[in-house]
């Protein structure tokens, strides 16, 4: 059966209670873009260690006198010093350039480090202007775009991909660039922020890789992975 909006529609609402409202607040674009590098292959202690660290190295004063990470310092600094900042995130070899890379290009095109603009344009647009960035492609772009820009995008990452494929929000083998389009076509553009959230809390807490908590589980009457495992059982 091919994936429904009410279906969509439906899980959030389940989600919703079982989880909780989720309040949308404005983060800053070039960390959300920085953070979210660092999140590739790692988990969230690595990344939120590695941002830390790389914050310590290369930091500011802010307005109120807190240190805040110094882009320029980042961008200018020698790719080596990026490595070892961000080592706990791994694959620094391959996330420093990255990180650089797209320091660099945003200051070619805007003449500073700063992606506020990028608020001004229509959601397309300023999707294409993030997948532009060396080393973006589109779930790094969903994700600012969706958390710090406030617009409609849904990114799917590994629980979201995973918690929807069960549910049969998206067909059987979906890519996540795949599942990226046919998630942002069946979801209620003023739910994607919450209902992404619960995805990943559900795929966290319940809906597991491996041995996932069927038993606990809200969702588990609208579960094509359920009934599956629930008709095996049963044979």
């Amino acid at each position: 059966m091919e994936p429904r909006s009410e279906d969509a529609v439906h899980a959030h609402e389940v989600l919703l209670k079982e989880y909780e409202e989720r309040p949308w607040h404005a983060r800053d674009p070039v960390a959300t873009l920085v953070n979210t590098i660092l999140s590739q292959n790692t988990n969230d202690v690595n990344r939120d260690t590695a941002y830390q660290q790389l914050q310590e190295r290369f930091s500011k004063k802010g307005r109120e006198g807190e240190a805040v990470p110094d882009w320029e310092q980042v961008r200018d600094a020698t790719v080596e010093e990026v490595i070892e900042a961000i080592r706990p995130a791994g694959l620094g070899p391959t996330k420093a350039p990255r990180i650089q890379g797209a320091l660099q290009t945003i200051t070619e095109r805007e003449g500073e480090i700063t992606l506020g603009f990028l608020r001004d344009m229509s959601t397309e647009e300023a999707r294409q202007w993030l997948t532009d960035l060396p080393g973006v492609g589109p779930k790094t772009a969903a994700i600012v775009l969706c958390f710090a820009l406030g617009k409609p995008a849904f990114p799917v990452d590994t629980h979201v991909h995973r918690v929807s494929g069960r549910l049969g929000l998206i067909p059987e083998n979906a890519s996540r660039e795949k599942a990226h389009d046919i998630l942002e076509d069946i979801v209620p553009e003023d739910i994607y922020y919450p209902f992404h959230l619960n995805l990943i809390a559900h795929g966290r807490t319940i809906c597991h890789s491996r041995n996932p908590a069927c038993d606990r589980c809200v969702l588990r009457a609208d579960c094509d992975y359920y009934k599956q495992v629930v008709q095996e059982q049963a044979a």
